[in-house]
């Protein structure tokens, strides 16, 4: 099941039975509108918090998932997710509702692919005929506990990004018809000093560049194998540092199949500054537009590299560099 030093290879391939991508009116607005399941016109979704909104988010893009898989809550034994909140609780709550025996992950933005990788160990040791993996963000409660509260109006540099709100999910199964989570490399945490909030991009892509050049070294196999290789969310910064660092690293990914989800989620007229970020970012984007595109004949192997910034407001208050990491996911059909 190991391969190399931070490869997991699974042999049974688990297979993604459904999939579901939920988000609110900016989305709805965005470049991948049409791959989305659920789209609100509210940002509040009716409830009184920003926070019970993303928690909303989250059930939807579950029982979604659920439903498409041709399944009940009661079919699933685990449940995995993790977001951006204190202490995960919109995964918290959102266990919960569903009632699903929990394991709660956090990985920052890298969690979607954390909660996957996880997920399909599980399967594929056999330890569960069927996982539910999720993450989720929403754009006004994180901008509230990482930044400022939306309601300020305060400037942000060009290198600031757009967090998404959100969610994503996908029933794992040992049998059945669709895309299979072939292996998974893990990431180690880099931090290269940076500090600045504003510029996660940065702080995010040696990360990347490290599980990317770890999965090509584990896997034996050239980037030339997956029709795409997606970053989480680096944004427009990040995404052209980590091209570079591949590069100068001697690890050339052809420009047409590398990219990154908050890049692909909105339109270039959208003031979404350096791209989208989130939970929800590769989460959404996996879950729905990629797998959609996968189930279609237009994608066969992909590599999703979701990036996650492991900073909270107390490191931050102390001063502390932000450490980051990067999980690995590839998908074939």
């Amino acid at each position: 099941m190991i391969q190399g030093h931070q490869t997991w290879v699974f042999y049974s391939k688990p297979v993604i039975l459904g999939s579901a991508a939920v988000g609110g009116p900016f989305e709805a607005k965005g470049a991948l509108a049409e791959d989305f399941d659920i789209l609100h016109e509210d940002i509040w979704l009716g409830q009184d918090s920003y926070e019970k909104a993303e928690k909303k988010l989250l059930e939807q893009a579950c029982e979604k998932a659920i439903e498409k898989a041709g399944l009940k809550k009661e079919d699933v034994q685990f449940f995995l997710s993790g977001d951006l909140m204190n202490q995960i609780i919109s995964s918290s709550f959102t266990a919960r509702t569903l009632g699903i025996p929990y394991l709660g992950v956090f990985g920052a933005c890298s969690s979607a692919m954390e909660a996957l990788a996880l997920a399909s160990v599980i399967v594929d040791s056999k330890g569960a005929d069927y996982v539910l993996a999720g993450a989720s963000s929403h754009n006004a409660a994180v901008e509230k506990q990482f930044r400022y509260p939306t309601e300020y109006g305060s400037q942000k540099p060009p290198t600031a990004q757009w967090t998404v709100t959100g969610a994503g999910a996908a029933l794992l199964g040992q049998k059945g018809h669709g895309p299979r989570v072939t292996s998974a490399t893990i990431g180690r945490v880099i931090d290269m000093g940076l500090s600045d909030p504003f510029n996660m991009g940065a702080a995010m892509a040696p990360a990347a560049v490290d599980t990317i050049e770890a999965h090509f070294r584990d896997m034996n196999i050239d980037p030339s194998y997956y029709d795409v290789i997606a970053t989480g969310d680096l944004g427009r910064v990040g995404h052209k540092i980590a091209a570079d660092l591949l590069a100068e690293h001697g690890l050339k990914i052809p420009q047409e199949i590398f990219t990154d989800c908050g890049i692909l989620i909105y339109k270039p007229e959208q003031p979404v500054i350096a791209g989208g970020s989130g939970c929800a970012c590769s989460a959404t984007v996996t879950y729905g537009h990629f797998l959609n595109q996968m189930r279609k004949g237009v994608l066969r192997r992909i590599l999703i590299v979701a990036t996650g910034a492991l900073l909270s407001p107390l490191s931050y208050q102390q001063k502390e560099s932000i450490p980051c990491i990067a999980h690995a996911v590839s998908i074939e059909i």
